[in-house]
């Protein structure tokens, strides 16, 4: 059986992002289109569509990349997210550097 099949809010939700690009893409189409009819020149018309292309794709990346991280499995996020400590960095009595020592075996004066 497909995964799609196996699966069918994640189809769902793919064909709901490709709807949203289609029309997007439609969109950046008709609206040039619209300008030119109302007299609107060539150049705005075309610097508009490639704005509004621009932009599409953009929201695309973003949509894909969040479909992405929201189907990654609980245990993948929380190894991601796991602090990582570099070679110095150590934990327990004796991390910190600088500041007051208390008692020092050297006299004041």
């Amino acid at each position: 059986m497909p995964a799609s099949r196996a699966n069918p809010e994640a189809h769902a939700g793919d064909d709901r992002t490709s709807d949203l690009i289609r029309w997007a893409a439609f969109s950046c189409l008709l609206v040039p289109v619209v300008l030119l009819w109302y007299g609107t020149s060539l150049a705005g018309a075309a610097g508009t569509a490639l704005g509004l292309a621009a932009v599409t794709a953009a929201c695309r990346l973003l949509l894909r990349r969040s479909e992405r991280y929201a189907a990654r499995p609980a245990a993948e996020d929380r190894a991601a997210h796991t602090p990582h400590r570099g070679r110095h960095q150590r934990t327990g009595t004796g991390s910190h550097r600088g500041g007051r020592h208390s008692g020092g075996s050297t006299p004041v004066g």
